[in-house]
């Protein structure tokens, strides 16, 4: 018997050692334009908030919004880009570097938020569609466009304000904007790897005699993702409209999109 447990003992401090030294080394990598496998793994598994904000009823979504809200933070930002082009986002979409979107820890996915960078007071409007980062300090991963916008794609890092807002006022900010450049506002209702699939979706939306999506292509070395989108949107009560018809068929990741954000796909190659 007493054998028996100095064996235990060495099994226990082994296995206690190895993760002490797999988090050691996952410290280390400090890249801004990749990631490590525990940050693909967590953006590919971590799906809660997402799965409940579908169940979520309609008086839990009263109270949601306004808790969301106070959220405001400052913090280091970074951004991510084609290391991760075209695969999954912890939402379950297929993460496209060149939309205006965002990985945070613990906002609720497809969320929205505005980002000002602190150092040239640059403001943009991003939905938070996957989890991260997991370096070090920092508190947001944005797209590739979005930082470009921020002005820190050169630099990969920035300090950053990251206020919650919700959707209706994320829509008003963005027809605000657009409008000063005489552009419109779009919702994207899917984006794809495969173009059957986005085909599949334009038809079952038609067939729901919503209006006719649009399947638009954006290409990066050599892959493509092809979106839909439907519009432009003319106020805020025909989305709320559209979003409920869409939900009814299964089709909750919405998001907004301008026109001049179409237009950046090709400039930004």
């Amino acid at each position: 018997m007493n054998k028996i447990i100095p064996v235990l003992l060495i099994v226990v401090l082994c296995g206690c050692t190895t993760e002490q030294v797999i988090n050691s080394d996952l410290s280390k990598s400090d890249s801004v334009k990749s990631t490590s496998l525990a940050q693909l793994k967590s953006r590919l598994q971590s799906k809660l908030h997402f799965s409940n904000a579908e169940t979520r009823t309609a008086t839990e979504e009263e109270t949601l919004f306004p808790r969301i809200t106070r959220y405001l933070k400052q913090g280091v930002a970074s951004w991510y880009g084609s290391d991760f082009h075209g695969k999954k986002t912890a939402s379950g979409e297929i993460y496209d570097m060149y939309a205006m979107t965002a990985a945070h820890r613990t906002l609720p996915l497809s969320s929205y938020a505005r980002i000002t960078n602190l150092e040239n007071q640059r403001s943009i409007i991003v939905r938070i569609n996957d989890r991260g980062p997991y370096h070090g300090d920092r508190v947001l991963d944005l797209s590739y466009a979005a930082a470009k916008k921020l002005d820190l794609d050169q630099s990969g890092i920035g300090d950053v304000e990251i206020k919650a807002i919700e959707p209706a006022q994320a829509l008003k900010q963005l027809q605000a904007a657009a409008a000063k450049q005489d552009k419109s506002i779009y919702l994207q209702v899917g984006t794809f790897a495969n173009k059957k699939k986005a085909q599949i979706l334009q038809t079952k939306i038609s067939g729901h005699h919503l209006p006719q999506p649009e399947i638009l292509a954006s290409k990066h070395q050599g892959s493509t993702l092809y979106k839909v989108q439907i519009g432009p949107l003319q106020s805020l009560s025909s989305v709320d409209k559209l979003n409920l018809q869409l939900a009814k068929m299964g089709v909750t990741k919405t998001q907004f999109v301008t026109e001049a954000d179409q237009n950046q796909i090709s400039m930004l190659q």
